[in-house]
């Protein structure tokens, strides 16, 4: 059974964005994942469109594209010029999920929803079958190289159960202090996507260190 990793390039040297992009192009990778912050959602601020078009022009892997942004409904055709591939919006940042959901599909992306470490699971029921993906935060967002929050371990377990009892074929995405330490245990839990930025770009040869996340053996 294979998973996908999507190195986050919040974690990259922004002086050389470009070299970062053309490593991953070069790696096993298989995502390329773009943190959006707007500074009211999270306390920081990141990657506007005209950088999301540029890092597109020169990817060869799909832009799975995060939105840690409020109103994000009103951004998703944006989005989808600028070159995402995958979208996913936060629970916490959605009045009307479904439909936000539902636009992101009529855009011809896939469509994901986030949750944030305080935010159940269980609020998912009603959304799941309709969801392609659920990123679920193991870290408070806004920021790179936290660490894991060991009761994430425990929703994803939830997670999988629910999409298991509803036979969906959402995926699972891991987002916050995933590391070769804990990646086997959260494949072994149910993960089928993990995000790791700050394990692949603190590296002294990412490529080497994407091969030995692609290379895990957690069966």
């Amino acid at each position: 059974m294979s998973y996908k990793l999507a190195p986050s390039i919040l974690s990259a040297d922004f002086l050389h964005l470009g070299d970062a992009i053309t490593m991953l192009n070069q790696s096993e990778a298989d995502w390329i994942h773009v943190d959006v912050m707007d500074g009211v959602f999270v306390p920081n601020l990141t990657f506007g469109f005209s950088i999301i078009k540029q890092i597109k022009s020169v990817a060869k892997k799909p832009l799975d594209v995060h939105l840690m942004i409020t109103q994000p409904e009103r951004y998703i055709k944006d989005f989808k010029a600028a070159g995402a591939d995958i979208l996913t919006v936060q629970y916490e940042a959605c009045t009307h999920l479904h439909r936000t959901i539902h636009q992101i599909k009529e855009e011809g992306m896939k469509a994901a929803v986030a949750i944030n470490p305080h935010t159940s699971v269980s609020l998912l029921k009603d959304i799941i079958s309709d969801l392609d993906m659920v990123l679920l935060m193991s870290v408070n967002p806004g920021f790179a190289a936290q660490k894991f929050i060991d009761h994430s371990i425990t929703k994803l377990r939830e997670l999988r159960t629910l999409i298991d009892e509803h036979q969906s074929k959402t995926l699972i995405e891991i987002d916050g202090g995933v590391s070769m330490e804990n990646a086997s245990l959260l494949l072994r839990k149910g993960a089928n996507v993990l995000v790791a930025g700050n394990a692949v770009f603190n590296t002294p040869n990412p490529i080497e260190t994407i091969h030995q996340f692609k290379t895990i053996i957690w069966e």
